[in-house]
């Protein structure tokens, strides 16, 4: 009797059961035929040029590049992906750099913006920001942060505590917890596969305090690097020779975006897409360039590789590298975050390495 009873309502709630998931489906399916379509209007639309950045935005993308296949052959991307400059190796002209004679940050005065103001507050924290300007930099498509440090020895790279299968990076604020540093940004690439990397696997070369922490000696790979002078060196180089050129600190990822004064886009582009971008630099004087661009945002979608260089040549850059970027890119400073991060799950990204300040 009971059973009875409670048939038509178990049937009741079947139906509703079947009903939501019939709504569900169908929503599913649509929200997949206009995703499909408005990526096939992008890429197949009256802009070649646009339907290019499309597709290029989102081979950059650890978690999305699947969908560039959705609506273009394989062929046609990986031609796509070939039209960019090729990456030489030339070597960095020491010459061109003029270190500053006290690189111990005594005689630099503190630039900041409003946010950083020096006050009386924290006389210690004043102190550790001397020699540090932040500047606003913005384009077309994109705004975002430079740091100048002034000192360059101020400038090195922080690892989590080990590498391997079964090892986490950290987030770039544990990493300037960790070297009690002033701040800093992502660097390195590290293995990423459908954007769910731990960190714990580098992609390319890791040199920290001389010592060659990843990579192999034999293989060459796109880095920036810094010696124990401070010099700034990027682009193509085995491990043994950043080893013999006696670079202190090293990360890689690239391109090198200028090399001795030189964009490596004069003669073609440097190719990617509008993404969120980090990047490392040199002046003539010496000073680090420190730049995180924001991007998939409203107000910033992001930059392309040759928008990079443009930045970087207008702070007088005269070498200078892309880094690692997407959901890694994030700049701190002071306590304080200087960019919004696009990383979906809110939060900050675990880092294979870092670049951080003293």
């Amino acid at each position: 009797m009971n059973d009875n009873k409670k048939n038509p309502i178990v049937a009741k709630i079947g139906r509703i059961a079947l009903r939501s998931f019939i709504i569900f489906f169908i929503t599913l399916v649509l929200l997949f035929f206009a995703l499909y379509t408005a990526m096939f209007l992008i890429v197949h639309g009256p802009s070649p040029t646009v339907g290019k950045l499309f597709i290029l935005s989102l081979k950059e993308t650890s978690a999305g590049g699947f969908l560039a296949h959705w609506v273009m052959s394989d062929e046609e991307i990986e031609a796509l992906l070939a039209e960019k400059a090729t990456e030489e190796g030339e070597e960095i002209n020491t010459a061109l750099i003029k270190l500053p004679e006290k690189n111990d940050g005594e005689d630099f005065a503190a630039v900041t913006d409003p946010a950083h103001e020096n006050t009386d507050e924290n006389e210690e924290e004043n102190e550790r920001l001397r020699g540090i300007e932040v500047h606003d930099v913005s384009g077309g498509t994109y705004n975002g942060k430079m740091i100048v440090v002034k000192d360059p020895k101020r400038v090195f790279v922080g690892v989590p505590d080990r590498y391997g299968e079964d090892a986490k990076g950290l987030s770039l604020s544990a990493m300037i917890e960790k070297y009690d540093a002033i701040g800093g940004t992502n660097a390195g690439g590290f293995i990423d596969p459908n954007g769910t990397g731990t960190g714990g696997i580098p992609e390319g070369i890791v040199i920290e305090k001389g010592k060659l922490l990843w990579g192999e000696p034999n293989s060459s790979y796109s880095l920036a690097g810094l010696d124990g002078d401070g010099i700034l060196y990027v682009g193509k180089m085995t491990g043994a020779r950043a080893m013999e050129l006696g670079l202190q600190y090293a990360v890689s990822y690239g391109p090198a975006l200028i090399i001795n004064g030189e964009p490596c886009n004069a003669e073609r582009s440097l190719g990617g897409g509008i993404n969120p971008r980090t990047a490392i630099g040199q002046r003539a004087d010496g000073a680090i360039l420190l730049l995180v661009v924001n991007g998939r945002q409203i107000d910033s979608l992001g930059a392309t590789l040759d928008d990079l260089v443009e930045v970087m040549l207008s702070f007088g850059a005269i070498n200078a590298s892309n880094l690692d970027g997407g959901s890694s890119s994030l700049m701190k400073l002071d306590g304080e975050y200087l960019n919004t991060s696009s990383y979906i799950l809110g939060g900050e990204r675990v880092l294979a390495s870092t670049i951080l300040i003293h």
